[in-house]
């Protein structure tokens, strides 16, 4: 479990490792501003301590072999199921986020699809990995896809339409980087052609109302387009240097809906401008940069796939929440990770990021 070598804190990836954590104090402090009109210091908390208890968990992480993970693939893989059908009859927040994706156990609220992001991931790598040499046979690619698709509809099903699509993406990016033949790509890409009638007709009407407003920014501005236009509003305000920050009237007057969430961006855009805005990119840049880097040189296939998956899960993350605050994206319940308010996410993402460094820290100095 702990056969960490003293040379081996050599290859720990301090570039990543520093990035996050600044990553982490970004986001603190503009969840700070976001809330600064709630007189409370509630969210700050929640979101401090996660952070702290989350690079605890990196520390641990770090001096575990990340191959011990590997041995419980199984097991996670359940207990990230039955998570997830907990949701389907005990599942609470449609409410006040349009769809029951939360649990409710002893006064502590969290989301199982966040925790069962890291278990799927784990555990496709590791499933991938002991089926590396067949996995172009029809037979091992339809039971991996079986098992992946199985949590897939379990999260539509809550509806969470925008987690379901984050699972799609980075399984779809982890059988790439297992060598999938390109013959199978095709033929995907051809059944997501046909099936988009019965996508559509599945969607909830107020999920099919964002796609249209997404189309048409312009209308309905004060119903389904409200967030949308607000969001590009306070982010052009801002300009080149920003309103300064504690400054933003679309934040601080509460024009941004769910601004310390899944609008923390436009914040960043209003108080700190294309300046602070830029800079946060380059901050998501260099840690998918060093995480990519951590995956060429993994000394094997689960430990490769693992951080190739996480690296797609935090992009795919990344895309979408910038996206759609600035309207290049539909609006869709997607945090951005490290700055979005969530002590779940932020604790399950600093968990992705121990992983990776294990995996970094683990190698045996083969680099391909």
């Amino acid at each position: 479990m702990f056969n960490l070598k003293r040379k081996s804190f050599k290859r720990f990836d301090f570039t990543l490792f520093i990035t996050v954590l600044l990553l982490c104090i970004y986001g603190i402090i503009m969840i700070r501003s976001a809330t600064l009109s709630f007189d409370t210091n509630r969210h700050v908390k929640v979101q401090a301590v996660s952070t702290i208890l989350g690079i605890i968990a990196i520390l641990f992480l770090v001096l575990m072999d990340y191959q011990f993970i590997g041995k419980f693939y199984i097991p996670i893989y359940i207990i990230s199921i039955l998570l997830l059908v907990a949701v389907l009859f005990f599942g609470t927040g449609a409410n006040k986020w349009g769809s029951d994706s939360w649990l409710n156990i002893g006064g502590f609220t969290f989301q199982p699809a966040e925790i069962a992001k890291v278990g799927i991931i784990i555990f496709l790598a590791k499933y991938i990995d002991k089926n590396k040499n067949e996995i172009n046979q029809p037979i091992v690619l339809l039971k991996t896809l079986a098992l992946a698709g199985i949590p897939i509809l379990l999260i539509a099903k809550q509806p969470d339409f925008g987690t379901a699509v984050v699972f799609v993406f980075f399984v779809v990016v982890m059988l790439f980087a297992a060598g999938i033949d390109w013959k199978y790509i095709g033929y995907a890409f051809l059944v997501g052609i046909i099936s988009l009638p019965i996508l559509w007709f599945s969607l909830k009407p107020y999920q099919r109302d964002r796609i249209f407003s997404f189309l048409d920014p312009e209308k309905d501005t004060a119903g389904a387009n409200y967030q949308a236009l607000q969001s590009r509003i306070a982010i052009g305000s801002g300009k080149v240097f920003g309103r300064g920050l504690f400054q933003g009237v679309q934040t601080q007057f509460n024009y941004i809906p769910e601004k310390q969430t899944d609008f923390i961006f436009a914040v960043v855009g209003e108080e700190l401008g294309l300046i602070g805005g830029l800079v946060l990119v380059l901050l998501y840049f260099i840690m998918l940069a060093r995480l990519i880097k951590i995956a060429k040189n993994s000394k094997d296939t689960f430990g490769s796939l693992m951080v190739v998956g996480f690296a797609a899960m935090l992009l795919i993350h990344i895309w979408e929440n910038i996206g759609m605050t600035i309207g290049l994206m539909p609006i869709t319940g997607i945090p951005l990770p490290f700055m979005s308010y969530g002590g779940t996410f932020q604790l399950v993402n600093l968990i992705c990021i121990g992983i990776a460094l294990s995996v970094g820290v683990h190698k045996e100095g083969l680099n391909f």
